[in-house]
């Protein structure tokens, strides 16, 4: 018997390029030209790419040094945190114009349920067209979005007429969409297990969907049930508008490799005021401490510990991370040290979901 794809309908909404694009939007002289948010040519990590600088293969994610291999006519800027922040917000504003049921993912993405929305319009295609129209209006930057009937479906679907493009994947084209789909595109399908994959046969969504559950759970474990699920087209996953946080971190990279724990404390007590900062604004506290170790190789090291109560005061922070940091002797100098709080005290909303048939 096959099961039914819940009706709802989802808008992903994905920025282009947007840390970068908010950079040439702000400084003229950077438009057209090749850019990367973060890093620079000697160290660091690159935290978002134009498009200008995609097409030598400058990414997000990749070392600096390599970036500039990749384009010598790269141009580092420093990231301005609080500035795309404003214009998120702006968007954000933009988007509960629409409809309540919208989750961030990050500053330049989310999801939006406009199933029932306060402007009353049947066509989340032409609702899609309307938002995208109103950010490069009032904002001044391009969007491309993915709408669907669930979440995992919008989500591929916003990546496909990038930049600044939309698909719209219908109810009844939902099964083939994802039969054809090349197994890489599949949302949380990733390199090590696309691999994977590929040494089992499978190379489409159609072929994903002719393994049983029995096979998939006996090679990719709990993923296995999501991948037999979601290939059938099936998502229940709901839009939350109250995302319930599950960690709060705060981290820095050095221009210098830090070599002793000396000077790593002085830097640790920093990055505790900005994790307290943000522990205030969300009004949040947690039990486990992590500190996050990034040497000089790019290996990394987390170390934890988890309290009988629950704080958010740096010097209770500090006192813990302190302990985690001379637990053993570093074995390399130490490019990155960040420091999180999670198990906190939040607890998870129930939401009901009301599933109605519509045309799209």
């Amino acid at each position: 018997m096959q099961e039914l794809i819940p009706n709802r309908k989802i808008i992903h909404v994905d920025m282009d390029a947007f840390y970068a694009s908010v950079e040439q939007m702000d400084n003229p002289l950077l438009r057209g030209k090749p850019i990367a948010v973060g890093g620079s040519e000697n160290r660091g990590v690159v935290a978002a790419a134009s498009y200008e600088a995609r097409k030598f293969g400058v990414r997000s994610a990749i070392s600096g040094v390599m970036a500039k291999k990749n384009c010598p006519e790269l141009i580092f800027v420093k990231p301005r945190f609080d500035r795309y922040k404003e214009i998120s917000n702006k968007i954000q504003k933009i988007f509960r114009e629409y409809t309540d049921l919208v989750e961030p993912l990050s500053l330049d993405e989310a999801y939006l349920d406009v199933t029932i929305n306060k402007k009353g319009n049947p066509s989340a295609t032409v609702l899609a067209q309307e938002i995208r129209q109103r950010i490069f209006n009032e904002v001044g930057l391009t969007a491309s979005a993915g709408i669907s009937v669930n979440k995992f479906v919008a989500k591929i679907a916003s990546d496909y007429n990038k930049p600044n493009g939309q698909k719209t994947v219908n109810p009844d084209d939902v099964i083939s969409f994802l039969e054809e789909l090349p197994i890489r595109k599949f949302h949380g399908v990733g390199k090590v297990t696309t691999e994977k994959m590929y040494q089992l046969g499978i190379f489409t969504g159609l072929e994903l969907k002719n393994k049983s559950l029995e096979f998939l759970e006996k090679h990719f474990g709990k993923s296995g049930n999501f991948y037999y699920h979601v290939v059938r087209g099936i998502h229940n996953s709901e839009v939350k508008s109250d995302r319930i946080t599950k960690s709060v971190a705060a981290e820095h990279t050095f221009d210098v490799n830090l070599s002793s724990e000396i000077f790593m404390i002085e830097k640790l007590e920093l990055i505790a005021a900005a994790l307290e900062k943000r522990l205030k604004r969300y009004n949040v506290a947690g039990k486990t401490v992590t500190l996050k170790i990034k040497y000089s190789d790019f290996s990394q090291q987390t170390r934890s510990k988890t309290l009988p109560y629950f704080i958010s005061d740096k010097a209770l922070i500090i006192e813990v991370v302190k302990e985690l940091l001379y637990q053993e002797r570093m074995k390399d100098s130490v490019r990155l040290l960040g420091i999180s709080l999670s198990n906190l005290n939040t607890e998870e909303k129930k939401f009901v979901v009301v599933q109605l048939k519509f045309d799209f």
